[in-house]
Protein backbone atom coordinates (compact mmCIF):
# COMPACT_ATOMS: atom_id res chain seq x y z
CA UNK A 1 0.00 0.00 0.00
CA UNK A 2 1.36 3.80 -1.01
CA UNK A 3 2.26 5.48 2.02
CA UNK A 4 1.41 9.34 2.78
CA UNK A 5 5.11 10.27 2.94
CA UNK A 6 5.91 8.08 -0.27
CA UNK A 7 3.32 10.30 -2.25
CA UNK A 8 4.31 13.36 -0.65
CA UNK A 9 8.24 12.16 -1.59
CA UNK A 10 7.58 11.65 -5.28
CA UNK A 11 5.58 14.96 -5.39
CA UNK A 12 8.80 16.59 -4.30
CA UNK A 13 10.96 14.75 -6.66
CA UNK A 14 8.01 16.08 -9.51
CA UNK A 15 7.97 19.08 -8.47
CA UNK A 16 11.19 20.94 -10.57
CA UNK A 17 10.90 18.43 -13.32
CA UNK A 18 7.22 20.34 -13.78
CA UNK A 19 8.95 23.42 -13.17
CA UNK A 20 11.43 22.86 -15.13
CA UNK A 21 9.44 22.28 -18.19
CA UNK A 22 7.09 24.88 -18.00
CA UNK A 23 9.91 27.12 -17.87
CA UNK A 24 11.12 25.60 -21.12
CA UNK A 25 7.40 25.80 -22.38
CA UNK A 26 7.89 29.51 -22.43
CA UNK A 27 11.20 29.58 -24.03
CA UNK A 28 9.44 27.58 -27.16
CA UNK A 29 6.67 28.79 -29.63
CA UNK A 30 4.76 26.18 -31.56
CA UNK A 31 2.57 26.50 -34.71
CA UNK A 32 0.30 23.51 -35.68
CA UNK A 33 0.40 23.42 -39.59
CA UNK A 34 -3.37 21.90 -40.25
CA UNK A 35 -2.86 20.75 -43.90
CA UNK A 36 -3.93 17.24 -46.06
CA UNK A 37 -1.64 15.38 -46.39
CA UNK A 38 -3.75 12.54 -48.36
CA UNK A 39 -7.21 12.46 -50.26
CA UNK A 40 -7.48 14.60 -53.21
CA UNK A 41 -5.96 17.51 -52.30
CA UNK A 42 -2.66 15.73 -50.80
CA UNK A 43 -0.50 18.05 -53.22
CA UNK A 44 -1.46 21.24 -51.92
CA UNK A 45 -0.10 19.35 -48.21
CA UNK A 46 2.70 18.37 -49.86
CA UNK A 47 3.01 22.43 -51.19
CA UNK A 48 2.91 23.65 -47.77
CA UNK A 49 4.81 21.03 -46.15
CA UNK A 50 7.99 21.03 -47.94
CA UNK A 51 6.88 25.30 -48.69
CA UNK A 52 7.24 25.91 -44.40
CA UNK A 53 10.42 23.71 -43.57
CA UNK A 54 12.17 25.33 -46.60
CA UNK A 55 11.83 28.31 -44.71
CA UNK A 56 12.89 27.06 -41.51
CA UNK A 57 16.16 25.85 -42.98
CA UNK A 58 16.63 29.11 -44.15
CA UNK A 59 15.85 31.16 -41.76
CA UNK A 60 16.10 28.96 -38.26
CA UNK A 61 14.58 27.68 -36.19
CA UNK A 62 15.24 31.56 -33.17
CA UNK A 63 13.08 33.93 -33.43
CA UNK A 64 13.35 36.53 -30.74
CA UNK A 65 15.17 34.38 -28.41
CA UNK A 66 12.50 31.81 -28.67
CA UNK A 67 12.72 28.11 -30.44
CA UNK A 68 9.67 27.74 -33.13
CA UNK A 69 8.78 24.61 -33.28
CA UNK A 70 6.45 23.14 -35.82
CA UNK A 71 3.63 20.57 -35.22
CA UNK A 72 1.77 19.01 -38.45
CA UNK A 73 -1.35 17.26 -38.91
CA UNK A 74 -3.26 16.06 -41.78
CA UNK A 75 -6.89 16.71 -42.09
CA UNK A 76 -7.57 14.89 -45.60
CA UNK A 77 -8.96 18.15 -46.67
CA UNK A 78 -11.88 17.24 -44.36
CA UNK A 79 -13.39 19.95 -42.23
CA UNK A 80 -14.30 17.95 -39.52
CA UNK A 81 -11.37 16.83 -38.83
CA UNK A 82 -9.49 20.13 -39.30
CA UNK A 83 -11.61 21.95 -36.48
CA UNK A 84 -10.82 18.73 -34.18
CA UNK A 85 -7.57 18.93 -34.66
CA UNK A 86 -7.50 22.56 -34.19
CA UNK A 87 -9.32 21.77 -30.62
CA UNK A 88 -6.76 19.35 -29.72
CA UNK A 89 -3.78 21.49 -31.15
CA UNK A 90 -4.89 24.60 -28.64
CA UNK A 91 -6.16 22.27 -25.90
CA UNK A 92 -3.32 19.81 -25.72
CA UNK A 93 -0.65 20.94 -27.44
CA UNK A 94 -1.22 24.63 -26.59
CA UNK A 95 -0.09 26.15 -29.85
CA UNK A 96 -0.05 29.52 -30.04
CA UNK A 97 -0.17 29.63 -33.92
CA UNK A 98 -2.21 28.13 -36.23
CA UNK A 99 -1.98 27.78 -39.95
CA UNK A 100 -2.35 25.99 -43.48
CA UNK A 101 -5.93 25.83 -44.33
CA UNK A 102 -5.55 24.38 -47.89
CA UNK A 103 -9.60 25.17 -48.79
CA UNK A 104 -12.43 27.25 -47.67
CA UNK A 105 -14.41 25.31 -45.61
CA UNK A 106 -11.33 24.28 -43.49
CA UNK A 107 -10.72 27.57 -42.91
CA UNK A 108 -14.00 28.79 -42.21
CA UNK A 109 -14.51 25.52 -39.67
CA UNK A 110 -11.29 26.68 -37.66
CA UNK A 111 -12.43 30.04 -37.71
CA UNK A 112 -14.53 30.22 -34.67
CA UNK A 113 -11.50 27.87 -32.29
CA UNK A 114 -9.56 30.95 -33.58
CA UNK A 115 -11.29 33.62 -31.73
CA UNK A 116 -12.67 31.90 -28.55
CA UNK A 117 -8.99 31.24 -28.18
CA UNK A 118 -7.74 34.35 -29.44
CA UNK A 119 -5.03 32.51 -31.59
CA UNK A 120 -4.18 33.64 -34.87
CA UNK A 121 -4.96 31.65 -37.82
CA UNK A 122 -2.66 32.29 -40.94
CA UNK A 123 -4.67 30.99 -43.68
CA UNK A 124 -1.71 29.78 -46.27
CA UNK A 125 -4.37 28.33 -48.98
CA UNK A 126 -7.97 29.34 -49.02
CA UNK A 127 -9.12 32.13 -51.18
CA UNK A 128 -12.72 32.82 -50.89
CA UNK A 129 -13.30 36.55 -50.44
CA UNK A 130 -14.84 36.31 -46.94
CA UNK A 131 -12.31 34.09 -45.29
CA UNK A 132 -10.92 36.79 -42.96
CA UNK A 133 -14.39 38.16 -41.93
CA UNK A 134 -14.87 34.60 -40.03
CA UNK A 135 -12.49 35.54 -37.13
CA UNK A 136 -10.71 38.65 -36.49
CA UNK A 137 -7.73 36.34 -35.74
CA UNK A 138 -7.31 35.32 -39.40
CA UNK A 139 -4.71 36.56 -41.68
CA UNK A 140 -4.24 35.76 -44.99
CA UNK A 141 -0.76 34.91 -46.76
CA UNK A 142 -2.26 32.93 -49.95
CA UNK A 143 -4.46 35.40 -52.10
CA UNK A 144 -7.97 36.38 -52.91
CA UNK A 145 -10.33 34.99 -55.57
CA UNK A 146 -11.91 38.98 -56.62
CA UNK A 147 -8.02 40.10 -56.59
CA UNK A 148 -6.93 37.68 -59.98
CA UNK A 149 -10.51 37.35 -61.47
CA UNK A 150 -10.90 41.56 -61.29
CA UNK A 151 -7.05 41.32 -63.00
CA UNK A 152 -8.58 39.60 -66.16
CA UNK A 153 -11.73 40.59 -66.60
CA UNK A 154 -10.19 44.38 -66.47
CA UNK A 155 -7.19 43.33 -68.66
CA UNK A 156 -10.01 40.93 -71.66
CA UNK A 157 -11.94 43.94 -72.15
CA UNK A 158 -9.31 45.91 -73.04
CA UNK A 159 -7.30 43.62 -75.32
CA UNK A 160 -10.20 42.63 -78.13
CA UNK A 161 -12.48 40.57 -75.90
CA UNK A 162 -15.95 41.72 -76.71
CA UNK A 163 -17.90 39.61 -75.55
CA UNK A 164 -17.19 36.57 -72.86
CA UNK A 165 -18.66 33.95 -70.49
CA UNK A 166 -17.84 32.51 -67.53
CA UNK A 167 -17.59 28.48 -66.77
CA UNK A 168 -16.53 27.91 -62.97
CA UNK A 169 -17.36 25.25 -60.45
CA UNK A 170 -20.19 25.65 -58.26
CA UNK A 171 -18.47 26.36 -54.67
CA UNK A 172 -17.70 29.52 -53.07
CA UNK A 173 -14.30 30.30 -55.23
CA UNK A 174 -15.83 29.80 -58.35
CA UNK A 175 -18.75 31.67 -57.70
CA UNK A 176 -16.18 34.30 -56.64
CA UNK A 177 -14.42 34.02 -59.96
CA UNK A 178 -17.60 34.60 -62.23
CA UNK A 179 -18.76 37.58 -59.85
CA UNK A 180 -15.23 39.37 -60.18
CA UNK A 181 -14.80 38.87 -63.73
CA UNK A 182 -18.00 39.93 -64.54
CA UNK A 183 -17.61 43.28 -62.29
CA UNK A 184 -14.44 44.06 -64.21
CA UNK A 185 -15.36 42.75 -67.87
CA UNK A 186 -18.27 44.83 -67.84
CA UNK A 187 -16.93 47.96 -66.30
CA UNK A 188 -14.43 47.82 -69.36
CA UNK A 189 -16.57 47.98 -71.69
CA UNK A 190 -17.28 44.28 -72.00
CA UNK A 191 -20.55 42.63 -72.21
CA UNK A 192 -21.33 39.17 -70.97
CA UNK A 193 -23.20 36.13 -72.77
CA UNK A 194 -23.60 34.01 -70.16
CA UNK A 195 -22.49 32.47 -67.18
CA UNK A 196 -21.95 28.47 -66.52
CA UNK A 197 -21.43 26.89 -62.82
CA UNK A 198 -20.16 23.40 -63.36
CA UNK A 199 -21.09 20.40 -60.39
CA UNK A 200 -17.37 20.30 -58.34
CA UNK A 201 -17.88 16.56 -57.88
CA UNK A 202 -17.33 14.74 -61.27
CA UNK A 203 -18.11 17.22 -63.63
CA UNK A 204 -19.03 17.23 -67.17
CA UNK A 205 -18.16 19.93 -69.46
CA UNK A 206 -19.47 18.60 -72.52
CA UNK A 207 -22.91 20.23 -72.50
CA UNK A 208 -21.45 22.89 -71.08
CA UNK A 209 -18.59 23.85 -73.74
CA UNK A 210 -21.69 23.09 -76.38
CA UNK A 211 -23.32 26.41 -74.88
CA UNK A 212 -20.25 28.10 -74.91
CA UNK A 213 -20.15 27.06 -78.68
CA UNK A 214 -23.67 27.90 -79.32
CA UNK A 215 -23.10 31.26 -78.16
CA UNK A 216 -19.48 32.20 -79.60
CA UNK A 217 -17.76 34.76 -77.23
CA UNK A 218 -14.62 36.10 -77.93
CA UNK A 219 -13.41 34.71 -74.35
CA UNK A 220 -14.03 31.58 -72.07
CA UNK A 221 -13.17 32.44 -68.49
CA UNK A 222 -12.81 29.15 -66.90
CA UNK A 223 -11.91 27.88 -62.82
CA UNK A 224 -11.69 24.77 -61.88
CA UNK A 225 -9.84 23.12 -59.08
CA UNK A 226 -6.34 22.74 -60.70
CA UNK A 227 -6.35 18.49 -60.81
CA UNK A 228 -9.15 19.05 -63.27
CA UNK A 229 -8.11 22.14 -65.47
CA UNK A 230 -6.51 19.51 -67.63
CA UNK A 231 -9.56 17.54 -68.89
CA UNK A 232 -11.06 20.95 -69.28
CA UNK A 233 -8.29 22.46 -71.51
CA UNK A 234 -8.06 19.10 -73.55
CA UNK A 235 -12.52 19.08 -74.61
CA UNK A 236 -11.72 23.08 -75.23
CA UNK A 237 -9.05 21.99 -77.85
CA UNK A 238 -10.70 18.58 -79.14
CA UNK A 239 -13.89 20.17 -79.83
CA UNK A 240 -12.15 22.58 -81.56
CA UNK A 241 -13.33 26.09 -79.76
CA UNK A 242 -10.44 27.96 -80.43
CA UNK A 243 -10.53 27.20 -83.76
CA UNK A 244 -14.23 28.67 -84.25
CA UNK A 245 -12.92 31.82 -82.41
CA UNK A 246 -13.43 31.41 -78.85
CA UNK A 247 -10.06 32.03 -76.54
CA UNK A 248 -9.74 30.57 -73.42
CA UNK A 249 -8.79 32.57 -70.39
CA UNK A 250 -8.59 31.74 -66.91
CA UNK A 251 -7.59 31.65 -63.22
CA UNK A 252 -4.36 30.72 -62.25
CA UNK A 253 -5.72 27.79 -60.45
CA UNK A 254 -6.19 25.84 -63.81
CA UNK A 255 -2.59 26.48 -64.67
CA UNK A 256 -1.04 24.93 -61.61
CA UNK A 257 2.84 25.20 -61.81
CA UNK A 258 3.13 21.60 -60.08
CA UNK A 259 1.28 19.88 -62.50
CA UNK A 260 2.24 21.46 -65.85
CA UNK A 261 3.87 18.77 -67.26
CA UNK A 262 0.88 16.69 -66.50
CA UNK A 263 -1.36 19.04 -68.55
CA UNK A 264 0.64 19.04 -71.24
CA UNK A 265 1.01 21.16 -74.55
CA UNK A 266 -3.31 21.87 -74.15
CA UNK A 267 -2.62 24.61 -72.12
CA UNK A 268 0.21 26.51 -74.58
CA UNK A 269 -0.93 30.41 -75.58
CA UNK A 270 -3.35 30.39 -72.54
CA UNK A 271 -3.79 33.50 -70.78
CA UNK A 272 -4.32 33.31 -67.10
CA UNK A 273 -3.93 36.18 -64.28
CA UNK A 274 -2.24 34.91 -60.97
CA UNK A 275 -0.41 36.42 -58.20
CA UNK A 276 2.14 33.58 -58.83
CA UNK A 277 4.15 31.73 -61.51
CA UNK A 278 7.13 29.74 -60.49
CA UNK A 279 9.08 31.33 -63.58
CA UNK A 280 8.98 34.64 -62.24
CA UNK A 281 12.40 36.22 -62.62
CA UNK A 282 13.96 37.26 -59.17
CA UNK A 283 16.61 36.10 -57.38
CA UNK A 284 14.28 35.08 -54.48
CA UNK A 285 11.85 32.88 -56.31
CA UNK A 286 14.88 31.27 -58.30
CA UNK A 287 16.18 30.07 -54.26
CA UNK A 288 12.81 29.34 -53.05
CA UNK A 289 11.92 26.88 -56.54
CA UNK A 290 14.97 25.26 -56.35
CA UNK A 291 14.61 24.48 -52.26
CA UNK A 292 11.20 23.23 -53.14
CA UNK A 293 12.47 21.21 -55.74
CA UNK A 294 15.61 20.07 -54.28
CA UNK A 295 13.85 19.14 -51.07
CA UNK A 296 10.44 17.88 -51.87
CA UNK A 297 11.13 16.95 -55.95
CA UNK A 298 7.79 18.89 -56.37
CA UNK A 299 7.27 21.99 -58.70
CA UNK A 300 6.79 24.80 -56.18
CA UNK A 301 3.36 26.27 -56.94
CA UNK A 302 0.87 29.04 -55.41
CA UNK A 303 0.08 26.98 -52.02
CA UNK A 304 3.95 26.52 -51.62
CA UNK A 305 4.46 30.71 -51.48
CA UNK A 306 1.23 30.91 -49.50
CA UNK A 307 2.91 28.61 -47.12
CA UNK A 308 6.52 30.64 -47.56
CA UNK A 309 4.81 33.70 -46.73
CA UNK A 310 2.92 32.53 -43.91
CA UNK A 311 6.08 31.27 -42.62
CA UNK A 312 7.76 35.04 -42.90
CA UNK A 313 4.69 36.92 -41.52
CA UNK A 314 4.52 34.69 -37.99
CA UNK A 315 8.46 35.51 -38.06
CA UNK A 316 8.46 39.03 -38.59
CA UNK A 317 5.69 39.33 -36.39
CA UNK A 318 7.56 37.52 -33.78
CA UNK A 319 10.89 40.43 -34.08
CA UNK A 320 8.39 43.08 -33.58
CA UNK A 321 6.66 41.77 -30.21
CA UNK A 322 10.48 40.51 -29.47
CA UNK A 323 9.10 36.98 -28.60
CA UNK A 324 5.51 38.05 -27.47
CA UNK A 325 3.39 35.18 -28.71
CA UNK A 326 -0.06 36.26 -26.86
CA UNK A 327 -2.75 36.43 -29.56
CA UNK A 328 -3.53 40.12 -29.44
CA UNK A 329 0.03 40.95 -29.90
CA UNK A 330 0.85 38.70 -32.67
CA UNK A 331 -2.29 39.73 -34.60
CA UNK A 332 -1.26 43.65 -33.99
CA UNK A 333 2.34 43.13 -35.08
CA UNK A 334 0.97 41.47 -38.14
CA UNK A 335 -1.31 44.30 -39.40
CA UNK A 336 0.50 46.56 -41.98
CA UNK A 337 3.76 44.21 -42.69
CA UNK A 338 4.96 44.02 -45.82
CA UNK A 339 8.21 42.23 -47.05
CA UNK A 340 9.74 40.96 -50.24
CA UNK A 341 8.17 37.43 -51.43
CA UNK A 342 9.18 35.06 -54.31
CA UNK A 343 6.06 36.42 -55.71
CA UNK A 344 6.96 40.17 -55.33
CA UNK A 345 6.50 43.13 -53.27
CA UNK A 346 3.46 42.00 -50.38
CA UNK A 347 1.93 43.26 -47.62
CA UNK A 348 -1.25 43.10 -45.14
CA UNK A 349 -3.54 45.43 -44.84
CA UNK A 350 -3.82 46.61 -41.74
CA UNK A 351 -7.52 46.85 -42.22
CA UNK A 352 -8.90 43.73 -43.86
CA UNK A 353 -5.63 41.53 -42.88
CA UNK A 354 -5.72 40.44 -46.58
CA UNK A 355 -2.66 40.44 -48.27
CA UNK A 356 -1.83 42.98 -50.80
CA UNK A 357 0.25 41.67 -53.92
CA UNK A 358 0.68 42.02 -57.61
CA UNK A 359 -1.37 40.24 -60.04
CA UNK A 360 0.38 38.81 -63.66
CA UNK A 361 -0.98 38.12 -66.46
CA UNK A 362 0.80 35.12 -67.57
CA UNK A 363 0.90 32.85 -70.92
CA UNK A 364 1.82 29.34 -71.21
CA UNK A 365 5.18 28.88 -72.93
CA UNK A 366 7.40 25.93 -73.53
CA UNK A 367 11.10 27.57 -72.05
CA UNK A 368 13.85 24.79 -72.20
CA UNK A 369 11.03 22.20 -72.84
CA UNK A 370 9.31 22.99 -69.76
CA UNK A 371 5.99 24.59 -69.80
CA UNK A 372 5.72 27.72 -67.98
CA UNK A 373 3.19 30.23 -66.99
CA UNK A 374 5.20 32.95 -68.32
CA UNK A 375 4.32 36.84 -67.09
CA UNK A 376 3.82 39.65 -69.24
CA UNK A 377 2.02 42.11 -67.79
CA UNK A 378 1.92 43.60 -63.76
CA UNK A 379 -1.25 45.02 -61.89
CA UNK A 380 0.67 46.31 -58.69
CA UNK A 381 -0.26 45.83 -55.18
CA UNK A 382 -3.27 45.04 -55.79
CA UNK A 383 -5.96 44.55 -52.86
CA UNK A 384 -9.09 42.34 -52.93
CA UNK A 385 -11.64 44.67 -54.55
CA UNK A 386 -14.45 43.05 -53.05
CA UNK A 387 -13.65 44.72 -49.57
CA UNK A 388 -12.60 47.85 -51.24
CA UNK A 389 -16.03 49.80 -49.95
CA UNK A 390 -16.80 47.08 -46.94
CA UNK A 391 -13.72 46.45 -44.41
CA UNK A 392 -13.67 43.33 -42.28
CA UNK A 393 -13.52 43.78 -38.31
CA UNK A 394 -10.06 44.81 -37.48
Amino acid sequence: MTTRRQILAATAIAAPVILTRTAHAEDVIRIGLITPLTGPFASTGEEHVAAVKLYMAQHGDMVAGKKIELIIKDDASVPDTTKRLAQELIVNEHVQILAGMGLTPLALAVAPLATQAKVPLVVMGAATSSIPAASPYIVRSSFSVPQVASVIGDWAAKNGFKTAMTMVSDYGPGIDNEVWFRNSFEAAGGKMLGALRVPLANPDFAPFLQRVADAKPDGLYIFVPSGIGSTLMRQFTERGMEKSGVKLIGSGDVLDDELMDQIGDVSLGVVSAYHYSDAHDSALNRSFTAGVEKSARIRANMMGVGGYDGMALIYKALELTKGDASGPALLAAMKGLSWESPRGPVSIDPDTRDIIQNVYLRKVQKVNGRLENVEFQTYPAVKDPAKASAKTPG
